[in-house]
């Protein structure tokens, strides 16, 4: 499975009905959900929001909604498209603005899966692999040799505090966990411990 990472939305024009299609990282359906809300706030131009859910580090957890689009025309083939792009913790959501000719049943399914295809053309994703969160802390003299273990390990820094020592938070993958704990240890004579 992959994560969504980055895109940009993508609009379409089905006979003046205009289609514009997001992509958003999702972990939870709850997640997924308040994206769409929003979205609904955003566009509350439109006439209606459509959306697909995948979640889970399987995929398994799976919704969408035709928000009052004819049963089966919207939510369903959007969510179809995104089941068919390997994608996981992601949300699509289609506006979708009337331009005075109806589609039909037909029209709907064809204009939501090829808007919900265009979403997925250009967007940048990565492998979902397991990830631990750290929080720890590093004395102000082996903060750069750290920093550079950290780098070549993989570690992604999200947040450092420069207080009495370097308190540094982070992830990195689990697999990657047991090597720089052995490094870290060594390296400060076992005084930077990360938690288990």
């Amino acid at each position: 499975m992959k994560i969504f990472l980055e895109g940009t939305p993508t609009e379409l024009m089905v006979k003046n009905s205009r289609f514009r299609s997001e992509l958003e990282y999702a972990e939870t359906p709850e997640a997924a959900r308040e994206i769409w809300r929003l979205r609904k706030t955003q566009y509350d131009n439109g006439g209606h929001i459509v959306y697909a859910f995948i979640v889970g580090a399987q995929g398994n957890i799976q919704g969408c909604s035709d928000d009052g689009e004819p049963s089966g025309t919207a939510g369903r083939p959007t969510l179809e498209v995104l089941k068919g792009s390997g994608l996981t913790n992601v949300i699509l959501t289609t506006a979708r603005w009337f331009g005075g000719t109806k589609l039909g049943t037909g029209g709907l399914v064809h204009a939501y899966t090829a808007s919900a295809q265009a979403a997925l053309e250009n967007i940048r994703t990565r492998e979902l692999v397991p990830m631990r969160e750290l929080d720890f802390t590093v004395p102000y003299a082996l903060y750069e040799q750290v920093k550079r273990l950290l780098a070549a390990s993989g570690f992604e820094t999200k947040q450092e505090e420069f207080l009495s020592e370097v308190r540094i938070r982070g992830e990195l993958t689990a697999a990657a966990l047991p090597e720089l704990r052995t490094k870290l240890r060594d390296l400060s004579n076992g005084k930077i411990v990360l938690p288990e």
